[in-house]
């Protein structure tokens, strides 16, 4: 939220009134705002949201949701059409990236047009509503007066309560599961290929050491849920100084480490990438796709003009101790979609003052890279996840 407080103002019953406006992505409130119950149709919502008018449901909570549902499946419907010829030429993939982007960012602002009000200590005054105190306490922080923020936003705090709860179960060298914990607007780890090259990659002089090669000292940059600094403590590497700016993430992480059992072994602290000091190895898993985020949850996947790419490689030789390496995960999936060219990170590597001492591949397995119905399916289908093994020229 905003440190200063927005408002949102409607008339409901002949009088005007007024409260705060919460949204985590920075969404300005509706101004035009009608009060809806349960006898509003999803033909009649769904009009009114794509026209740009906020619903207050004053109706029962479960039926809110299923009229959600009902105005996202008619976004998803395509008016009848004669049919056409394919195109003669495959449609330019930055193009199709973008046009998936205003796709998403419409539907968005379509959804989020049905709002929910919210008294003292997360209260719901609506039929059926569930306790939403602990999930919102998580996302937000201690209750701290009235709101209104919209129905879509409330089920994502929900979803993220599930899921702290639950965790997420990552397999890791040894037989052993890691299970992650993720908090609220800190990305999860679902997509587990980045993480397993982290886990089995071979130390720098692994082959030629007659000694043990794992390092007493690495940094992982930008730890989000901590989950890369446990798979290298688990590896054995000594002292681990793990790096983020957000706080959601700090919490997040040393939540999961002292979870794991790796608290003694771990330090989570406050940086802008890189933190006092050398390392014999520097891990970073930034943001895959440049491009604008439109929510915090998204700035763990896009990253406007590569900036914490670019931050990353520039500063990297100088936290390196000789005969260092760093270890960037990074997918090829914006070469794929014409927003990054390989050859422009290869630049970006030499300028650094950088050289490539290896590469190791996997191709992702997740549900999107075989969805043949996902608008970005070519992309996907030829991803490959790289973990770069970068030193000093």
């Amino acid at each position: 939220m905003p440190d200063t407080p927005v408002a949102f103002g409607w008339s409901e019953g002949g009088e005007a009134r007024s409260t705060r406006w919460r949204s985590e992505g920075g969404v300005a409130p509706p101004k035009n705002v009608l009060v809806a119950d349960d006898r509003i149709t999803a033909d009649a919502a769904y009009r009114l949201a794509c026209e740009g008018t906020a619903l207050l449901w004053r109706g029962d909570f479960q039926n809110a949701r299923q009229l959600l549902q009902a105005m996202a499946r008619r976004i998803g419907r395509k008016p009848r059409q004669p049919h056409k010829a394919a195109p003669a030429f495959p449609f330019p993939p930055g193009a199709a990236f973008h046009l998936h982007r205003q796709a998403q960012a419409q539907r968005a602002r379509t959804l989020g047009m049905l709002l929910l009000q919210f008294g003292d200590d997360y209260r719901l005054d609506l039929r059926r509503a569930p306790e939403v105190g602990p999930a919102c306490a998580e996302a937000y922080g201690p209750a701290d007066g009235p709101f209104v923020t919209s129905l879509r936003e409330l089920l994502g705090v929900i979803g993220a309560h599930e899921w702290r709860k639950k965790g997420v179960a990552l397999p890791v060298p040894g037989g052993d599961i890691f299970r992650i914990h993720p908090h609220y607007g800190v990305f999860s780890p679902v997509r587990g290929e980045y993480v397993g090259l982290v886990a089995d990659a071979p130390f720098a002089n692994a082959e030629n050491s007659a000694t043990s090669a794992i390092p007493a000292l690495a940094f992982d940059i930008g730890t989000g849920t901590g989950v890369l600094a446990a798979v290298l403590a688990r590896r054995g590497v000594e002292r681990v100084v793990a790096t983020d700016q957000d706080a959601r993430a700090l919490a997040c992480a040393r939540e999961n480490i002292a979870r794991l059992g790796f608290g003694a072994r771990v330090e989570i602290v406050y940086a802008d990438l890189f933190p006092h000091g050398r390392a014999p190895l520097i891990v970073c898993n930034p943001p895959w796709v440049p491009a604008r985020p439109s929510s915090p949850l998204e700035t763990a996947v896009y990253d406007p003009g590569s900036r914490m790419l670019r931050g990353f490689l520039g500063g990297l030789a100088a936290h390196l101790e000789p005969g260092g390496e760093g270890w960037l995960l990074l997918s090829d999936l914006a070469e794929h979609l014409g927003l990054r060219a390989r050859t422009e990170l290869l630049a970006l590597v030499d300028a650094a003052g950088l050289k490539v001492a290896g590469k190791i591949d996997i191709r992702p397995q997740h549900p999107r890279a075989t969805d043949v119905d996902d608008p970005l399916h070519l992309a996907r289908a030829a991803e490959v996840t790289s973990l770069w093994r970068l030193a000093v020229r």
